[in-house]
């Protein structure tokens, strides 16, 4: 028996809380996992887990053995890290996670000519405006909007991410420009992953806040889209100047209340992020430099 397969596989199924779920997590038939965890259980003379139709559960040997093939299979990951990364040049797969809009508009560029000065590196890029897992999801850069970085991870401020209200030259010039935070309860407004709860928060320049209720007739949970919208004149939105920047230097947006900052629940700043296992691993420090090198002195938008 494959003895680190069958370890893993009755973490996948604490995690999900099922043989189906663990399955469906390893890419394999519930009838593999279910062999697996029973020649667990007969190697170790005990049942792992309490069984019954509506759920699973471990027993108390079962609890025991969780928390050690935990730090047996963190042990071996971080292992298979350091003889990866051993010496100076980058090799082997880097795993990067960034959101749908940035890492296409930018972190996806930066690639072919990274892959193509180190001829041992590979890269897969996971685009996901949902946070991702650093260690279930094996990655090993996150390049992250949030307000609150994760607390397991190293983590690295890269940039701060300015929002503004826009819309187009067309919207306004049938629908009026609002001149007041008041007045947006009379216009559409796209609200971007559907998170304020159809209230947007704005700050004025001294700092204090004002909730305005809004509404439209149809809304996004993609930011491309909402940009697609606003800029063919159907409402205002909140967008981030990396998305948007362009098209207000070309005039294909304007600015909207540009008095006011839009106060959103993913802060202000942009983040790199990755377990302690990769502090020193040589890909995810020449993908780090590229990134900085990218923003540095100023972003592209912002140029």
């Amino acid at each position: 028996m494959n003895w680190l397969s069958s370890w893993l596989t009755f973490v996948k199924v604490v995690e999900t809380g099922s043989m189906a779920g663990a399955a469906r997590r390893l890419d394999c038939t519930r009838a593999q996992v279910s062999k697996q965890i029973g020649e667990l259980e007969r190697r170790f003379g005990v049942r792992l887990f309490e069984r019954s139709t509506r759920r699973i559960s471990l027993t108390p040997s079962g609890e025991v053995f969780h928390q050690h093939a935990l730090r047996t299979l963190e042990s071996i990951e971080a292992t298979e890290v350091a003889v990866r990364n051993f010496g100076d040049e980058p090799r082997g797969m880097l795993r990067v996670s960034a959101t749908v809009a940035f890492g296409r508009m930018y972190v996806a560029p930066l690639i072919p000519g990274l892959i193509a000065r180190y001829p041992d590196l590979e890269c897969e890029l996971v685009l996901a405006d949902q946070t991702v897992d650093l260690v279930d999801d094996r990655i090993d850069l996150a390049i992250r909007m949030t307000r609150d970085p994760p607390q397991d991870a190293v983590v690295r401020r890269l940039i701060e991410v300015k929002r503004v209200i826009c819309a187009s030259p067309a919207y306004i010039q049938a629908h009026g420009e609002p001149r007041t935070p008041g007045e947006l309860e009379g216009h559409q407004c796209f609200s971007y992953l559907l998170t304020d709860d159809k209230v947007w928060r704005l700050a004025d320049r001294q700092g204090r806040e004002t909730d305005i209720p809004v509404r439209s007739r149809f809304q996004f949970n993609d930011i491309a889209c909402m940009h697609d919208a606003a800029r063919n004149g159907h409402g205002l939105a909140i967008l981030p100047l990396y998305v948007c920047g362009a098209d207000l230097a070309s005039g294909a947006l304007k600015l909207v209340l540009d008095d006011f900052e839009p106060v959103v629940s993913f802060g202000r700043y942009i983040y790199a992020a990755y377990t302690p296992s990769r502090v020193r691993a040589p890909k995810v420090a020449v993908f780090l430099a590229e990134l900085e090198r990218m923003l540095s002195p100023a972003p592209p938008w912002a140029r």
